[in-house]
């Protein structure tokens, strides 16, 4: 049997949400992101600030400028993902296999669970109709023969809209004299590269196919694949055991040269990245410690260990990574874990067996959030599952760097 697939795509998310949760923000322009006395980019906004140009991973400063009339908030990233499990059972309730892209946009296969485009149709609306009547959001939804397809359907009428392309020549005949930047991996650097050689079309990379597949290799035969329609790619289930690495960073409103205070960063970092990994039981073969300094440039250091999930044993060599990088300003430093296993297939180690071992950790944790308190006056051990959200670990972080105290 041939694919059918879902693309559900929510409109404008994270400002859809707040709208919906405070209805005085209706009909404004509504930015997402960071203030704008703030470094930082736009993370989404509604459709009434889009109409300004505004989009995301704009530069809030050009946001700003472009609409300064906007309302300006910091994402809700807590929320967010809990409308997103919201979401993910509604559309359980419907796909064989569902690959999330982000929080708000998933591949469905419902090949056999609709078992034709009529009950796929039906099934697609059903999903929107849910969406708005269980979450009070809307979402764009398109059904077709591949996740390509799928995609720019869902595409084709937003916001709340819905599409079905339901073979390849429909999807050649709708894509056919568009733009190439409207295929699936064409960015703007991809695109200036076609133009270059005069390909300004979908109907000329299919005319001018060899010369793509000799100017660009295996990304050329995806892009010309895609022009005559083809796409094999199955819809992958998402697991979080499948990933590669988790970690957790924070981006400073100013730089800072106090690598005491990155130091005691670093413990919040550690907290943060043992509870994302043990809410999945997962842990790392090895810990990262990444810095971006004032002028742009990364550095990520890397230390492998046999296995890895604890905060102290996270703080412990991150730390130790840090005294080894050069010492200048720091725009963002984060911490993480890679090489990622499941509980199951965790090896045992020394510690599992040593008496005390769990304790002397948490003695190390305990000591240092003393330390912290301090310092910086707050109480870090009374308030640390608040700590573990986005929002609340970043405004924290930032009244330390604006408060340290030697």
């Amino acid at each position: 049997m041939k694919q059918i697939i879902i693309h559900v795509d929510m409109d404008a998310f994270y400002a859809s949400v707040e709208v919906r949760d405070d209805p005085s923000l209706a009909g404004k322009p509504l930015i997402i992101g960071a203030l704008p006395t703030e470094r930082g980019v736009v993370a989404t906004c509604s459709y009434e600030a889009r109409k300004y140009g505004v989009h995301s991973a704009m530069n809030i400063k050009e946001a700003y400028r472009r609409c300064p009339q906007a309302v300006y908030m910091h994402p809700n990233f807590e929320k967010y993902r809990a409308v997103s499990e919201q979401l993910r059972k509604i559309w359980y309730d419907y796909a064989v296999k569902m690959e999330p892209i982000a929080l708000d946009e998933a591949y469905l296969d419902v090949t056999y669970s609709a078992g034709g485009f009529e009950r796929a149709g039906e099934m697609a609306r059903e999903i929107k109709a849910r969406t708005r009547s269980e979450l009070g959001l809307t979402c764009s939804v398109g059904v077709a023969y591949s996740k390509t397809a799928a995609k720019t359907a869902s595409e084709e009428k937003k916001p709340d809209g819905y599409f079905e392309i339901r073979t390849l020549e429909d999807f050649v005949n709708l894509m056919i004299d568009r733009d190439v930047k409207s295929l699936y991996t064409v960015g703007a650097k991809t695109a200036e590269k076609l133009n270059r050689l005069g390909i300004y079309t979908v109907r000329d990379i299919r005319e001018r196919k060899d010369d793509i597949l000799e100017r660009f290799g295996k990304h050329g035969q995806l892009i010309t694949e895609l022009a005559f329609g083809i796409d094999e790619r199955k819809v992958v289930e998402y697991k979080p055991e499948d990933a590669k690495s988790l970690s957790r960073e924070i981006t400073f409103q100013e730089d800072t040269d106090n690598y005491r205070l990155l130091d005691d960063v670093l413990v919040l970092l550690a907290l943060s990245v043992e509870d994302r990994a043990r809410r999945h039981d997962l842990h790392g073969k090895g810990v990262t410690l990444k810095l971006t300094y004032a002028d742009m440039q990364n550095v990520t250091r890397s230390h492998a260990m046999t296995t890895i999930d604890d905060a102290a044993a996270i703080y412990t060599e991150t730390s130790r990574l840090l005294e080894q990088v050069e010492k200048r300003p720091v725009r963002l430093i984060g911490a993480g874990l890679y090489n990622l296993t499941p509980d199951e297939g965790r090896q045992m180690t020394l510690d599992d067996y040593l008496e005390g071992t769990g304790e002397k950790k948490q003695e190390l944790i305990d000591k240092r959030l003393q330390e912290l308190q301090a310092r910086y006056g707050l109480d870090f051990a009374g308030h640390l599952e608040d700590l573990r959200h986005g929002r609340v670990l970043y405004r924290t972080i930032e009244y330390m760097r604006k408060h340290f105290k030697d």
